[in-house]
């Protein structure tokens, strides 16, 4: 249950939700689309009312990455980018040469173009988070919301999504607000940190402010360490 919290995100920022499983970042960002349901507080976007917003118009403006997207294992890796361009579809659900240059474009972003042709069910787990991850870029969205976009990802593609996730904000001046695991990696390329515990913002800052031992101890359960660079943001790690 998520209480007593306020969160806003600009275009062009980076925001991840740090916290143990349980902490509320999932459920936060189900609510900002409107996939659960709200008895207290308000949601806008632009503005807007959350609930003034039809479902087509707001996919055009937020792209989601749940923790487990659902998939079919006959499509193609094009097929299932393509999807993400729904919102735009005309009648009939017919494409358009905007819409496949795209889904070219985002393939290209993220090391797909190789693998349109291939079946999902063909793919590496890997693979396949780059191509939901794809589904969410050809949305063109002014905004996304990412739950542990990082599964199955290994260590140099989840460097490689973090500066990807960068441009794409700094270049588009798309808003990106992600759920995360993984306290030093979102604290290098996260403009803002916010930190929940049992549903409410224990802390909310830059990567300096909130990777606190004390504070991080007291959320997670375990004793903690920072490391300070020079010119670099900190690093934290456990003290067992």
């Amino acid at each position: 249950m998520l209480r007593e919290l306020s969160l806003s995100l600009a275009a062009g920022e980076i925001v991840a939700l740090l916290g143990p499983n349980g902490s509320g970042k999932s459920t936060l960002l189900r609510c900002l689309l409107g996939q659960l349901a709200t008895t207290t507080g308000s949601i806008t976007w632009d503005g807007k009312p959350l609930p003034q917003w039809q479902p087509r118009a707001l996919a055009r403006t937020a792209a989601y990455l749940p923790q487990t997207p659902l998939w079919d294992a006959t499509q193609t890796v094009r097929d299932a980018l393509s999807l993400g361009r729904s919102p735009y579809w005309g009648a009939f659900g017919l494409e358009s040469p905007r819409d496949a240059e795209v889904v070219e474009r985002s393939a290209a972003d993220l090391e797909l173009t190789e693998l349109l042709g291939r079946r999902m069910s063909a793919l590496s787990g890997g693979q396949r988070q780059r191509v939901f991850l794809g589904r969410c870029l050809v949305q063109e969205p002014r905004a996304m919301l990412l739950d542990e976009p990082n599964t199955f990802l290994d260590l140099k593609h989840q460097v490689e999504l973090a500066r990807l996730l960068r441009r794409w904000a700094r270049e588009r001046g798309i808003g990106v607000l992600l759920a995360s695991h993984d306290l030093n990696l979102a604290g290098m390329f996260a403009d803002r940190l916010v930190l929940l515990a049992d549903g409410r913002v224990a802390a909310e800052g830059t990567v300096s402010q909130v990777l606190q031992p004390t504070l991080l101890e007291r959320v997670y359960g375990v004793p903690m360490e920072r490391i300070d660079r020079e010119g670099k943001p900190p690093v934290v790690v456990t003290g067992l």
